[in-house]
């Protein structure tokens, strides 16, 4: 029986937990796709291949891509190798990657946060910087991990929106403020994204898909962090749950 509230898909990461394998996605992406678009959380494993991606979106009325400790693997942009070290997820990517692209053909309704904001790139044929910070002209997006949790997500800088964009329309401002924690960030723009807010020194820092049926947004800040520093983040939340609405009444 299908139910009564929408469904929004959150895909799952991958990860060890004492060294038995988990499948998991933050409680905060959780609980902001339920507190703000009213709308039932579904985690999808992350099994790649194994998941029939068209049967499964046949019963999602949105999906939210979260953020992660883990990079994009180089080689689904033809990037060189990671620095030793870096920490990958094969199978997040192998099905974040497909499912955002099918989940746009079929006018799933998309926000993509974060790591998700840099897949959305990737699948639509983008490139990263995988250290933002060592790319001359661009400062430091990461948080200070000595700090604790709550201090790291604090607002960090602010950002422009993009005049006559979906931000600024929704906004209706010129600049938020917002709080970044990542060491990746867009290169090259794939082609079918348009830029929607960009940072003090470039770094873009939200896209929108040109020709999307349906909402279909990254963002590289975290709007599910609610707090009343990043409150200026909600109105994107809002509007995807009113785009998740329609389908679902749809």
């Amino acid at each position: 029986m299908r139910s009564l509230s929408p469904v929004v898909g959150i895909p799952a990461c991958a990860f060890p937990v004492d060294t038995l394998p988990f499948h998991g996605a933050g409680d905060k992406y959780v609980r902001a796709v339920r507190e703000y678009t009213l709308s039932l959380p579904l985690i999808i494993p992350a099994i790649g291949p194994q998941l029939d991606l068209d049967d499964l979106l046949r019963h999602l009325d949105g999906l939210l891509i979260t953020g992660s400790e883990s990079n994009v693997e180089p080689r689904h942009y033809n990037g060189p190798p990671s620095a030793p070290g870096t920490l990958h997820d094969p199978e997040r990517d192998a099905t974040t990657l497909p499912l955002l692209r099918k989940a746009i053909a079929a006018g799933v309704p998309v926000l993509a946060i974060c790591r998700g904001h840099q897949e959305l790139n990737v699948a639509l044929g983008g490139t990263l910087h995988q250290v933002v910070h060592n790319v001359p002209g661009f400062f430091k997006h990461s948080p200070d991990e000595t700090l604790p949790i709550e201090e790291q997500f604090e607002v960090a800088h602010s950002v422009r929106l993009t005049s006559g964009g979906m931000l600024r329309s929704l906004m209706q401002t010129e600049t938020i403020m917002v709080n970044s924690l990542h060491d990746q960030g867009i290169d090259s723009l794939a082609p079918d994204l348009i830029v929607e807010a960009t940072a003090e020194d470039g770094m873009i820092e939200a896209v929108r898909v040109k020709e999307a049926p349906s909402f279909a947004l990254g963002v590289q800040w975290h709007p599910e962090w609610l707090c009343s520093e990043a409150s200026a983040s909600i109105p994107i939340f809002r509007a995807f749950g009113a785009a998740v609405s329609r389908r679902s009444r749809r």
